[in-house]
C-alpha cells in the first residue's frame, strides 16, 4: 500500500491518495481543494484514480472534488447518503459558516456545484482497490454520513474528521452529535487492533492503541460541560 499525504485548504486538511502497488489502482480521499500535485502524483506515476472516495461532506473535504472529476472523469465519486445535502449544498457552506459571500473568492471559499455522486456509501460494505479492501463504517456524529475507511490487511484506517491525535471531530456544526460521535468512536474504530494506523483529516497520524490510552475524550478525563478537563 502506498499513501501520499497532500495537506492543504486555510484550514490544513489532509487529502490522501492511496494507492495498491500491485495493481496501480488508486483512490484520493478527500480532496479539499483544486491540486495540480494530485493530478501530477497520478499521472506521473501511472496510477489508476479508480474514485474520489469522501469521508464526509464539509467544504474542506470535498471543495476539489470537481476539479478532481474534470481531469479524471471515469473515477466514481461516493458518499454517505446522509450527507448528500450538505454536499449539494457546498456553494453555500462558507455562508452558513458567517462568511461574508464578497470575501469567499480571497478565502479560496468560492465553490462551483460540486458534480454528481455516483453512488452511496453502505455501512459495513468492503470497497476493493486492486488488492485492497476498505471496510465501510458508518461513524456518525461529525457529520451524520460520516464514514471511515478501515484497511485490516494493513492495519489502517482513514478516519475524516472522527478522531485525532489526542481530541475527536467537533460537533457544534448542523447535523453534528458529541454523543453520537463517542458512539461511533468506541463501536466502530476502538474495536479495531491497537496496533492500526490513524489516518486523521487533519494533524499528524496516531494510532488506536495510543488514543485509547492519552486521548481525553476517551479516557473519561474530560466531560463536556464541565470545563475542559475533570
Amino acid at each position: 500500500m502506498i499513501i501520499e499525504k497532500f495537506t492543504g485548504t486555510p484550514f490544513q486538511q489532509n487529502t490522501r491518495v492511496v494507492v495498491c502497488e500491485e495493481t496501480k489502482k488508486a483512490i484520493c480521499i478527500d480532496p479539499g481543494e483544486k491540486s495540480k500535485q494530485i493530478v501530477n502524483f497520478i499521472n506521473d506515476n501511472d496510477y489508476e484514480l479508480q474514485a474520489i472516495t469522501l469521508t464526509h461532506a464539509h467544504l474542506d473535504h470535498v471543495g476539489g472534488t470537481l476539479y478532481l472529476h474534470e481531469k479524471f472523469p471515469e473515477a466514481e465519486i461516493l458518499l454517505h447518503k446522509d450527507d448528500e445535502e450538505l454536499y449539494y449544498n457546498l456553494p453555500l457552506q462558507p455562508i452558513s459558516m458567517g462568511m461574508p459571500p464578497a470575501q469567499l473568492e480571497a478565502l479560496g471559499m468560492k465553490y462551483e456545484n460540486p458534480p454528481k455522486l455516483t453512488r452511496n456509501w453502505k455501512h459495513r460494505e468492503v470497497y476493493k482497490v486492486g488488492n485492497l479492501k476498505f471496510k465501510v463504517l458508518h461513524c456518525p456524529g461529525h457529520t451524520k454520513g460520516h464514514v471511515v475507511l478501515a484497511e485490516e490487511t494493513h492495519k489502517k484506517v482513514f478516519v475524516g474528521d472522527c478522531l485525532f491525535e489526542g481530541s475527536i471531530g467537533r460537533t457544534d456544526l448542523p447535523g453534528g452529535s458529541h454523543e453520537q460521535l463517542l458512539e461511533s468512536i468506541n463501536e466502530n474504530l476502538l474495536t479495531l487492533g491497537d496496533d492500526f494506523t490513524v489516518y486523521s483529516g487533519h494533524g499528524n497520524e496516531t494510532t488506536i492503541g495510543k488514543e485509547k490510552q492519552t486521548n481525553p475524550f476517551l479516557t473519561g478525563a474530560y466531560q463536556i460541560g464541565r470545563g475542559r478537563f475533570v
